[in-house]
């Protein structure tokens, strides 16, 4: 238990109704996991307000209430604090409730559009073989050392985040890499933590159904490195056009990293083939299993955070030569007949032509690509006819299909992004609503040597629709197809 006065500790209060010398059981902003003697949190969110709960929340047990606006009623016995703003001050009260677990921590944070999984999963990776013990939050899992916990949103709340953080202290962690959404940005579920250091990969067209405007992207990115302190670093991909923004305003020190402008941490990409790449970093060759120009970003930013640490340069890379991909970042499936099958959890514009750029860099042109893709539903609809244009172009053949469909029709989907193909490429179109018709299709037309690339879901074990998640799994069903005995025989 904690005193309601030590977890008010910077929480931005207006207003005290009651006393704040009482002890919290617990803290909680969902009226209906309540318990006696818990504090209530009453957030606005994008679906729901908190505020409507709070007479549930006191008939649940709570004995206190932090609020924007008071309620009408007040019941006497309860204490009520109003706060500038209930999403911030849970961040804080969060952080406080479990003893600022993240200062304990040195924690690192990675944002951006694409890039933020593979670099956060490498880094644990990387660290562990360091022989630290260290946390990892990411969009595919979180962890603790070897020990798994599943992981239901790029960024979980910030009593989640915290619980989580407080888990690793005591398990002994000294680091934790976390993946930082824009989402979890804007709805401060970052609030209270401590960084050491910060990540920008890039930042291109997404989430414009959340934020409305490519600027209040940006502007919310911009907000994690405007809070970081002076005492961490601020790490920027300074070949993305945005990307100098993000530290106009940080007061944490400023590092750059790029393929092709001067910057602090450089690479040259000296090889690309499907079995890895060679790179240069800062005057040192050295053989990697990753693959593609967007993974030479993503091992510079690691290399360079590494650095950033104080860790051995020869000792980072050697490791790093040995470290495969995040689960459902370009994994390969290959058949007897040497059909490539790759899957990749590429879901905007951006990450689709980065990958396709890949493979077709990479390729003979004497194989077909044929490229398997949809688009989620009940998200940005305007990157739809945009992706299906990047497909179309980069692709010998493409099959447009069901990606999570959620509440949406998913022909629906499909016929929107089949605006954005051109009409001179619109033969190479195949529409198949069922993405596991989908899939077998791609393979039947798929000769020895031909490249199928299935992209949108990656690591992801379902498929959403309407609102029920369904076993799914992009690679297993590559591999139950691609390496039957029968197949291509």
């Amino acid at each position: 238990m904690k005193s309601l006065k030590e977890i008010l500790y910077k929480t931005g209060i207006t207003k005290v109704i009651g006393t704040t010398e009482i002890e919290i059981n617990s803290i909680c902003f969902d009226s209906r996991n309540l318990k006696p003697n818990d504090l209530f949190i009453a957030v606005i969110g994008t679906q729901t307000d908190g505020h409507n709960y709070i007479e549930k929340a006191i008939n649940n047990g709570a004995i206190a209430i932090v609020c924007e606006i008071l309620p009408e009623k007040i019941v006497e016995g309860i204490t009520y604090v109003e706060v500038e703003n209930s999403s911030f001050a849970l961040g804080i009260i969060a952080s406080n409730y479990f003893s600022n677990p993240s200062s304990k921590l040195k924690l690192i944070g990675v944002t951006g559009t694409n890039g933020k999984t593979t670099i956060v999963t490498l880094l644990f990776q990387l660290f562990r073989s360091l022989g630290y013990s260290v946390g990892l939050l990411s969009t595919i899992q979180n962890k603790i050392d070897d020990k798994e916990i599943s992981a239901t949103h790029t960024t979980p709340d910030a009593i989640q985040i915290n619980k989580l953080m407080k888990d690793m202290v005591s398990e002994g962690c000294e680091f934790c890499f976390m993946e930082v959404s824009s989402h979890a940005i804007n709805q401060n579920r970052i609030a209270g933590l401590e960084f050491a250091g910060g990540i920008f990969t890039n930042i291109t067209h997404d989430h414009l159904d959340y934020h409305s405007t490519f600027d209040e992207y940006i502007r919310v990115k911009k907000k994690f490195f405007d809070d970081l302190p002076s005492s961490a670093f601020a790490l920027l991909n300074v070949d993305d056009k945005n990307g100098k923004i993000m530290l106009q305003n940080t007061k944490a020190k400023k590092y750059t990293y790029s393929l092709k402008e001067l910057a602090n941490f450089k690479c040259k990409i000296i090889e690309n083939q499907f079995e890895g790449l060679q790179l240069n970093i800062n005057g040192t060759d050295i053989w990697f299993k990753l693959i593609g120009e967007f993974n030479a970003y993503n091992l510079l930013a690691i290399y360079a955070t590494a650095n950033l640490l104080c860790e051995n340069e020869s000792e980072i890379l050697t490791i790093l030569s040995n470290i495969d991909s995040a689960e459902g970042r370009f994994e390969f499936v290959k058949s007897k007949s040497g059909i490539i099958a790759i899957v990749d959890y590429a879901h905007t514009p951006d990450a689709l032509k980065n990958v396709l750029n890949t493979i077709n860099a990479i390729r003979t042109m004497n194989e077909k690509l044929i490229t398997v893709v949809g688009a989620g539903g009940d998200r940005d609809s305007k990157k739809r006819p945009l992706m299906a244009q990047i497909v179309s172009e980069k692709s010998d053949k493409i099959i447009l299909t069901s990606d999570n469909p959620r509440s949406e029709n998913p022909e629906e989907i499909i016929d929107k992004m089949k605006k954005g193909v051109e009409p001179q490429n619109s033969r190479k179109v195949l529409s198949i609503i069922n993405r596991k018709e989908a899939i077998k299709t791609a393979c039947a037309l798929a000769q020895p040597k031909d490249i199928i690339l299935v992209a949108g879901k990656g690591h992801e074990k379902y498929q959403e629709i309407k609102g029920v998640k369904h076993p799914f799994d992009d690679k297993e069903i590559l591999m139950e197809i691609l390496l039957d005995k029968n197949f291509n025989n």
